[in-house]
């Protein structure tokens, strides 16, 4: 796949006071300020070259046929209108993760909305309060909708240029494909999947493409924005021939740019930017490699030809932050989370829908994980009750075997460690097996917003709960 397309929706509708007072711009009443037909993206079946030509096509869901799909590209304060348009044998919805949206508009179908019936439209219209790099992607039997391909990058300007050459957009996943055949592997629900690390694919992309490779010049600054889309697999990246610093992670901006270590991980749907100059000599190769089974897999390589400039460029400055309320660890309510099941752990029992079960009826309804010993959405009563404006502290526990990728919806959280201090805004955060993880935010929005594990497996099969927002 080459450079993503760049589809840049109109800036009618600019909301005045976006940011004002760091909290989240109010979304007029839906289709008044309309000022055009809203674009459509549709969900759709398609045929795309995924493996090498001897393997033939791969059938593949996209959105306007393709995967990632085109990039949605707006100025920070926007305001959005695009209507879905289903044509899948299945219902689906559109989630814009990371986006702190009005809750009509989060895109949860069974929460915020109804699924989108085959033949059916639905239209989102929401303002986007936060520059930095988002996605968006199917939240109906996400499991199944995201392993086919239905997702693609959301990007959100900050007012002014920064002094780069360029930027590219790198969307890590990995395909579980049958290499007889060419074809998505359609067990989705695999019990072993669900019950272990999730599902893990066999073919390891970026953009779209096996090895991807770009053209690039000595001394040449990039900023990358970099996201994870794979179904459970954390990449661990490793560069080389490139040199620079981690600027923002999962669209918020770090207090100072911090330089890029040995490696940097992500999680599913994480996402992090970083401004990097390219140190290989002219005829070098630069390259950002993944470690997978402690073998180096190569997912982009720059082939550097040529020179940008004589000398690399002063230390980039911070991005300019985003509006947002500073948490009070002092004043915030504390909440428990703990996690459990899983193999080599398991369910002895769980509450499912008021009544409680035992393993192998949990196990044979697909059921592997829960949250304070309850599993399910709806059937079960929300993780907890927050007034507008509360304070949180929450405490996760993983009593599992397994890392779990944490998103919650609607809101950013600062992770806080042991000694009190408090991390950069994120709205997904990797808990590793055995581990605790404490985050905190402030509970500045309205509605039901979902929590749940990004190893989509593992969401389907028990680890999902959701907060009250009164």
């Amino acid at each position: 796949m080459t450079k993503l397309k760049q589809t840049r929706l109109t800036r009618r509708g600019l909301m005045a006071g976006a940011l004002a007072g760091g909290g989240l711009a109010a979304l007029p009443a839906f289709g008044q300020s309309a000022s055009a037909s809203p674009m459509d993206l549709r969900a759709q079946v398609a045929m795309k070259r995924l493996l090498p030509e001897q393997y033939g096509m791969t059938e593949i869901w996209g959105y306007n046929g393709g995967t990632p799909a085109d990039e949605i590209r707006v100025a920070q304060g926007a305001r959005v209108q695009l209507r879905l348009v289903n044509e899948l044998p299945q219902p689906t919805s559109i989630h814009w993760h990371g986006i702190r949206i009005d809750n009509a508009m989060d895109g949860v179908s069974g929460l915020t909305q109804d699924a989108v019936e085959t033949g059916a439209t639905f239209d989102y219209d929401f303002v986007v309060p936060d520059a930095g790099t988002y996605w968006y992607h199917a939240h109906t039997m996400s499991m199944e909708q995201v392993a086919r391909g239905l997702y693609g990058p959301l990007i959100v300007e900050e007012a002014d240029a920064l002094d780069i050459d360029r930027e590219e957009i790198l969307m890590f996943d990995d395909w579980l494909v049958d290499p007889a055949t060419a074809q998505i592997d359609s067990d989705f629900d695999a019990a072993h999947d669900q019950s272990h690390a999730g599902r893990n694919g066999n073919y390891i992309v970026t953009n779209g493409t096996f090895g991807l490779t770009m053209q690039a010049k000595q001394n040449e600054r990039m900023r990358l924005r970099m996201i994870n889309a794979a179904n459970a697999r954390i990449f661990e990246l490793r560069f080389s021939g490139l040199s620079g610093w981690v600027v923002a992670l999962d669209g918020m901006p770090l207090a100072a740019p911090q330089p890029l270590e040995e490696f940097l991980l992500l999680a599913p749907a994480q996402r992090a930017d970083i401004i990097v100059d390219v140190t290989a000599e002219n005829g070098e190769v630069a390259g950002i490699v993944a470690m997978i089974n402690d073998q180096q897999q190569p997912q982009v390589a720059f082939e550097v030809s040529g020179s940008a400039s004589q000398n690399r460029r002063p230390d980039p400055g911070a991005l300019p932050p985003n509006g947002h309320t500073m948490v009070s660890l002092e004043q915030a309510r504390r909440i428990n989370l703990k996690m459990e099941g899983g193999a080599m752990g398991g369910l002895r029992s769980a509450t499912l829908a008021g009544e409680t079960k035992g393993f192998r009826e949990l196990a044979n309804a697909g059921h592997f994980w829960a949250f304070n010993g309850a599993i399910g959405l709806m059937e079960s009563p929300p993780l907890a009750t927050l007034e507008r404006g509360q304070n949180v502290r929450l405490l996760i526990e993983n009593d599992t075997s397994f890392p779990h990728a944490m998103h919650l919806h609607g809101m950013h959280f600062h992770e806080v460690a042991s000694d009190g201090t408090l991390g950069p805004l994120r709205d997904t955060t990797l808990v590793f097996g055995g581990r605790s993880q404490e985050i905190a935010f402030v509970a500045d929005n309205p509605g039901q917003w979902l929590f749940h594990c990004h190893m989509l497996s593992h969401a389907a099969s028990g680890m999902i709960a959701r907060f009250e927002v009164a």
